[in-house]
């Protein structure tokens, strides 16, 4: 080394890129919590097969139903949302009215029940099926509507009495996909789906149940889950294996021991992340959310059209975002062939909505720059 360069400062270390704020990130109960309810497992050796810990759980989820209603919970959502259909006596080769604004697992069910979709466009404001408008739209229907499947926008929760009402006035069965309500889906006027998928406010990793006022109703679910047994070893009925393990069930029973502190954790992100974009009059939060109801994912209204220039501005910052619905079920190749009404809000909804980074211990700091992102992006936009 010369004098010079010994007298010279030394450079500036390299700033430290910032870390990528990811999209979402799971709440699940950690290896401490499930030990005592693996060890209830392992001592009763009983692993699957409408075990001890599953039974609990069921009865721990229907507990939490102001209404009378009754459990049963499936390998995951999908698969329940088809079980369901079927038990509710959704006549194959019929169609099902839904609407196209949501996750493609909801388009699958219907297919995998032997049903045909018919998109249905969405109320702009609720981002859901609107049931009077539904009835009103029955006269040009594609054919025989042999069920109605309204969806849950992102977990806040329809009117479920006009949904009764509905059924009562078409006689058309009716099957909410509650998947992202957990917190919020409090009766069961309405049979209804929750995921408990790992990205669900409470998840197991792969699950879901089916909640509804009918004992009946669970019952053929439960004999549809595993393989059209009812009490014998002989098949009542063409079935399936879509049973919960009790590993699945250990997991459950331990998130809903977390549930009250998971909530609240859940709860002040939001509302963190609700003041942090108070003065973004032009990003709108779903009604109620955060306050009367939480949810795992944060969704907002942009402006008409806004989406890709915010999620391009997000993204360059380091910021994840995510299109949940993508573009509506009606873009995607599997369903491309499917009849549908008139899609302008749906459409309007997938070019102006945006998920941005959610989840229960969302930190100040990311809280922040999602905020200061957001910001100038909609200013510039």
């Amino acid at each position: 080394m010369s004098a010079l360069s010994a007298q010279l400062p030394a450079p500036d270390a390299p700033a430290e890129p910032l870390r990528q704020v990811a999209v979402a990130r799971p709440s699940m109960p950690t290896a401490d919590a499930l030990a005592p309810y693996l060890t209830r497992m392992d001592e009763a050796r009983w692993y699957s097969n409408f075990g001890p810990l599953l039974r609990e759980f069921e009865q721990r989820l229907t507990d939490r139903f102001a209404t009378p209603a009754f459990v049963a919970t499936a390998a995951n959502g999908t698969i329940a949302l088809t079980l369901a259909l079927q038990a509710m006596g959704a006549e194959a080769g019929g169609f099902c009215a839904m609407p196209s604004w949501t996750f493609v697992a909801t388009a699958h069910a219907v297919a995998q029940a032997g049903l045909v979709p018919w998109f249905v466009d969405v109320d702009p404001a609720t981002w859901m099926l609107d049931p009077e408008r539904l009835e009103a739209e029955l006269a040009d229907a594609p054919g025989r509507i042999a069920a109605a499947l309204p969806v849950a926008a992102f977990g806040h929760v329809p009117d479920l009495t006009a949904w009764a009402r509905f059924r009562e006035r078409t006689g058309i069965p009716v099957l909410l996909d509650a998947a992202a309500a957990f917190d919020a889906l409090d009766q069961a006027s309405v049979p209804a789906m929750v995921s408990l998928h790992a990205t669900k406010p409470l998840g197991v990793g792969e699950g879901g149940f089916i909640v509804a006022a009918g004992e009946v109703l669970i019952g053929a679910i439960r004999e549809l889950s595993s393989f059209g047994f009812r009490g014998s070893r002989e098949s009542q009925r063409i079935a399936t294996n879509a049973k919960l393990s009790e590993y699945a069930a250990a997991v459950g029973l331990a998130g809903l021991d977390a549930w009250p502190a998971t909530r609240l954790r859940y709860g002040l992100a939001a509302q963190r992340l609700r003041i942090a974009l108070t003065n973004q009059p032009d990003v709108v939060f779903q009604p109620g959310w955060g306050s009367d109801w939480v949810s795992s994912v944060c969704v907002v209204r942009l402006p008409d059209g806004a989406a890709d220039a915010v999620e391009a501005r997000l993204n360059a910052a380091g910021i994840d975002t995510r299109r949940w619905w993508g573009a509506g079920c009606h873009t995607s190749p599997a369903f491309a062939a499917a009849p549908r009404a008139d899609l302008t809000a749906t459409d309007i909804l997938a070019s102006s909505t945006l998920g941005l980074p959610f989840a229960a211990d969302l930190s100040i700091d990311e809280i922040s720059r999602v905020a200061e992102a957001v910001g100038a992006a909609v200013s510039d936009g």
